[in-house]
């Protein structure tokens, strides 16, 4: 089960989904959507994009308690998605979905490994050992992978 902020991560993601369909942010977000779904996976971001155009489709004529409705459905889909995901790999899914949300820029990077997620950028750091959850907006690089060697020089 997940923690209620992932939830609450995940209602905004339906939320934003409902929102954008049908507007000139649409296509954007609708790949943007897509490339987090599949997490690298082509079929599964093939999907996605499926189901992102289905669902705008059945909203150009929606009343609003169909749009509710839809909302609920990708609030759960995201859900489901996060709940897959290892703990370093649901820290990291839910700091790009944050920033695909919000559509907040900074230039960070993140790394996920054995000992958890470091997550750093202009906005300073941020760690998750195994088990938390770190959350914060990531747009550029995210490198998965044991954290970089830290730069001697910089002391």
């Amino acid at each position: 089960m997940l923690e209620q902020a992932l939830v609450a991560l995940a209602a905004a993601g339906g939320a934003a989904v409902v929102q954008a369909a049908g507007t000139d942010a649409w296509g954007g977000l609708r790949r943007a959507f897509a490339r987090w779904f599949g997490r690298g996976d082509a079929q599964r971001e093939q999907a996605a994009l499926d189901n992102l155009d289905s669902t705008a489709s059945e909203l150009e004529t929606a009343d609003e308690d169909a749009r509710r409705d839809q909302a609920v459905m990708w609030r759960t889909r995201i859900a489901d998605r996060l709940e897959d995901l290892s703990g370093d790999e649901q820290a990291l899914a839910a700091a790009q979905l944050d920033a695909l949300v919000n559509g907040r820029s900074s230039q960070g990077s993140a790394t996920a490994g054995q000992d958890g997620v470091a997550i750093s950028g202009d906005f300073g750091g941020v760690h998750a050992d195994r088990g938390s959850i770190a959350a914060v907006t990531i747009h550029g690089g995210a490198h998965i992978g044991p954290p970089p060697d830290p730069d001697p020089s910089q002391g």
